[in-house]
């Protein structure tokens, strides 16, 4: 999909084929120079409200503030979540936001009381910087942190209030306490996970959302064991991921399902070891005759009621379906009561169900080894004018993931001169 020279930098024929149409992807622009005591003005993509593409804008973004880093975004992953926040399907208020919640880039400077990072440290940004205090987090469930729900919601950062302005000083929100669809973010320091420099930073901002939800849900939250049965409904940017990790795991059986017989074909590469397409018949019933009666574990990655139930049914007695998908706000699912009686489980995962200080440097270690692949699920590298057509692409289905690259040179896409 994506050529990579031997220092896993892009090939020039790849970075032609996934540049987007018009101007050529090249160095980016000046820098915005930092006054420490007022911040800076940037480019940011920016949500205005639901039904209106958003669109890129010059705001302001003040300093760091005590616990806080700036960080100079390389790369951006478009998540589905994306989506749902510009379709306003995650409840009222979320705007005007800048969006962005999986990124990687590089810090440019700390606020009072930052320890254990520095100026220069290439990092992966986490959208839970979990308390670690409330009862949530005391119960080893920090991904579900109460304060950092309650500002993720608000859109502001752990400490409180926004770091962003717009033209006319107007606040905007930080999307799940991130916003890196932008040149610069600030965020907590606890979000700003050190990675090794070698990780190319267009690839690692994939470890921010993708790559710890789906390892997580197949880790954590599911415990998939050697020689169990799984099926993964719904094969882009996140289900593929949730491929490589079940084959990680050491599952025997890994049954792809997508309408899109390219996302079939990317699922079978990543490690599936079969195929169906859902829009062929019954899918359910084909999972169960591949899996001999049913999966141990079903993963739903897309998000509808209908996906839900196609993993519910797709299960053995005893088996558990996990939902990783976002459905919009108010949507319900109907399950046969009757079933429970044959212990099938239901259970929903956030991203990775388990603490994201201890995920992320497990999953590092599986890139930096090789052990995990990261360019193989990128379809299209775009540039920030380029959001909503990618938007576009996700409410449609198509493609994998695609990368935003911000900062082309520090992303480590070095495509060589034509």
């Amino acid at each position: 999909m994506i050529d990579l020279d031997s220092r896993g930098h892009l090939c020039d024929n790849a970075a032609r084929d996934r540049a987007p149409a018009g101007p050529e992807m090249t160095a980016a622009a000046t820098a915005p120079a930092l006054d420490p005591r007022i911040g800076l003005e940037m480019r940011a993509c920016v949500l205005r409200e639901p039904g209106r593409p958003p669109a890129v804008e010059i705001v302001h973004l003040d300093p760091p503030g005590r616990g806080e880093v700036l960080v100079r975004i390389a790369a951006a992953g478009v998540c589905h979540s994306d989506v749902h926040l510009v379709d306003g399907a995650l409840g009222d208020g979320r705007w005007p936001m800048v969006l962005g919640h999986e990124g990687a880039g590089v810090v440019q400077a700390v606020g009072d009381a930052v320890t254990g990072i520095a100026p220069g440290d290439h990092v992966v940004l986490c959208m839970v910087a979990a308390c670690g205090t409330c009862d949530a987090c005391r119960s080893g469930h920090r991904t579900l942190c109460e304060p950092v729900g309650r500002r993720s919601v608000a859109g502001d950062l752990p400490a409180g209030g926004s770091r962003l302005r717009d033209g006319d000083g107007a606040v905007l929100q930080h999307a799940l306490t991130v916003a890196c669809f932008a040149q610069y973010a600030v965020v907590d320091a606890a979000a700003a996970i050190p990675i090794p420099d070698e990780v190319p930073l267009w690839q690692a901002a994939l470890l921010g959302c993708g790559a710890v939800t789906a390892f997580g849900a197949v880790s954590h939250a599911a415990g998939v064991r050697l020689g169990e049965r799984v099926t993964v409904i719904g094969c882009g940017g996140v289900g593929l991921q949730v491929i490589a990790a079940a084959r990680l795991a050491g599952a025997s059986t890994i049954v792809a399902v997508d309408r899109r017989p390219e996302k079939l074909e990317h699922a079978l590469a990543r490690g599936a070891t079969h195929a169906v397409d859902a829009s062929a018949g019954d899918a359910a019933a084909e999972i169960r005759a591949l899996t001999r009666g049913g999966a141990d574990h079903a993963f739903e990655v897309v998000g509808t009621p209908a996906t839900i139930r196609t993993a519910w049914d797709a299960i053995r007695p005893g088996g558990t379906a996990v939902v990783v998908g976002v459905t919009p706000a108010g949507v319900e699912v109907s399950l046969p009561a009757i079933e429970f009686l044959s212990e099938k489980a239901i259970r929903g995962s956030y991203y990775g169900s388990a603490d994201p200080t201890q995920t992320f440097p497990w999953l590092i270690e599986l890139v930096r080894t090789g052990r995990l692949g990261l360019a193989d699920v990128v379809s299209h590298l775009i540039e920030l004018d380029d959001v909503p057509a990618a938007l576009g692409r996700l409410r449609d289905g198509e493609g994998d993931r695609s990368v935003i690259v911000i900062d082309p040179a520090l992303a480590g896409i070095e495509a060589s001169p034509r």
